[in-house]
């Protein structure tokens, strides 16, 4: 039996604990078991990145999350989220001081920075958009299961948030699978409230042995990128060693 927001919360300590019960409800939403789920996971994002096309652009790289990645981006993103617990609580201590409002989440994968966003108080509602259908179900479903499904709307894209002004954005780990970031952050602009706080990390980088075939490192694209932050975005001091970045509007 699965227990409820009201129950037994959600934070930093519960996230630590069990990656917010992901294992569980994955063996739920995948109709395995959990020792099914423990024995896919190590070999995760070698599944993953066996579907991997070779290089792509912006059209291939929509096709590729929307319909061809499907559950096995589930299973590497919560093994991911399992084996870099600390980094993640990190960036869900990070959300607690900022967000507020409306938030939207950006590429939120299985949803653990929605999730734990719907649970503070001082937000209203979270706007949790994915291009992987598989993630957003899995996120409907684990919504549901955590008494959250009320704090939580599931979107393919931006367009489908019916124009709402965000008080927070949250894009994590998403601008570096992206081949024009500079565009998605101007298109942030167009939705952003004048107050709001955007937390923001990226990694521009194969990897020295080509390890993360999925991100794009183009030079003339990443330096585009900066001028584009650096002319729209201040940056805002947290103490967390971390990649993840606070800004608010210039």
């Amino acid at each position: 039996m699965h227990q409820t927001i009201k129950d037994n919360g959600i934070d930093v300590a519960s996230f630590l604990e069990d990656g917010l019960d992901v294992k569980s409800h994955l063996a739920e939403y995948l109709q395995l078991t959990v020792d099914q789920i423990d024995s896919r996971l190590p070999k995760s994002s070698d599944d993953l990145a066996a579907l991997h096309p070779g290089a792509f652009h912006f059209d291939d790289a929509n096709t590729f999350y929307e319909e061809k990645v499907g559950t096995a981006h589930l299973l590497e993103l919560a093994s991911w989220h399992l084996r870099s617990a600390d980094y993640i609580a990190d960036t869900l201590r990070l959300q607690q001081m900022f967000a507020k409002g409306q938030v939207l989440d950006f590429g939120g994968g299985i949803g653990t920075h929605a999730l734990a966003a719907a649970a503070l108080p001082e937000v209203e509602h979270v706007w949790f958009v994915d291009l992987n259908p598989e993630n957003r179900k899995f996120v409907s479903m684990r919504a549901d299961l955590l008494g959250l499904s009320d704090m939580i709307s599931v979107h393919r894209d931006l367009d489908s948030t019916r124009d709402m002004a965000f008080d927070t954005l949250v894009c994590l780990d998403v601008l570096e699978h992206l081949p024009e970031p500079s565009t998605q952050l101007r298109l942030f602009l167009q939705r952003l409230s004048p107050t709001a706080i955007s937390l923001l990390n990226w990694y521009f980088f194969k990897g020295f042995s080509g390890e993360y075939p999925f991100h794009f490192d183009d030079s003339e694209m990443i330096e585009k990128f900066f001028v584009t932050l650096q002319e729209n975005f201040l940056e805002i001091f947290h103490p967390y060693l971390i990649t993840t970045r606070a800004y608010k509007l210039a």
